[in-house]
């Protein structure tokens, strides 16, 4: 898991308001699911793709309105290793996944998240059952993630119905 802190947010090694400098960041002082900032905030699930830029704008305001901080979760691509070596019982196999580099300093470039405490974390798995364990671990108070509307979604049935029906936790979903 990957958790990167965003420009909302305080970060060790920067002044407070006092004017003192806190110590260095160290992979310790990453956010933790305990992290008040982040307890009861909004979790909107996002790969980059026009949808999940919707959802995301959603989440944003809301968890403006709410006070709250934002979780930004990447699902990074794993396929079952049955595919290439043609064996049982399938394994998965973690591709490299670089797109959550580059949607992390997208993010950080992004406007729209100034005066929003935000953080990303990366999973690698099923979408479903990943957004949901980031939700549960952050205690979110809702999850947001953006409507499917290709072949495969169609076929195999979206991500944000199978999050909305198995999930413990109010998702709102972003057409």
């Amino acid at each position: 898991m990957t958790d990167r802190l965003g420009p909302g947010t305080d970060r060790p090694g920067t002044p407070d308001a006092a004017g003192a400098s806190n110590r260095p960041t160290t992979q310790e002082d990453a956010p933790h699911p305990c992290d008040p900032v982040f307890q009861h905030g909004v979790v909107v699930g996002f790969d980059g793709s026009l949808s999940s830029e919707r959802a995301l704008a959603y989440a944003v305001g809301m968890a403006r309105r709410s006070q709250c901080g934002l979780v930004i979760v990447h699902v990074a691509n794993r396929l079952p290793a049955t595919v290439w070596a043609g064996c049982e019982p399938p394994v998965f196999v973690d591709l490299p996944d670089h797109r959550t580099e580059v949607i992390g300093l997208e993010l950080a470039c992004a406007d729209f998240l100034s005066g929003v405490p935000w953080i990303l974390v990366e999973r690698g798995g099923d979408i479903c059952h990943e957004i949901e364990e980031v939700g549960r671990e952050y205690a979110a108070d809702a999850i947001v993630v953006g409507s499917t509307h290709g072949l495969l979604g169609k076929i195999f049935g979206s991500v944000s119905g199978r999050l909305a029906r198995r999930a413990n936790r109010p998702v709102i979903v972003i057409p």
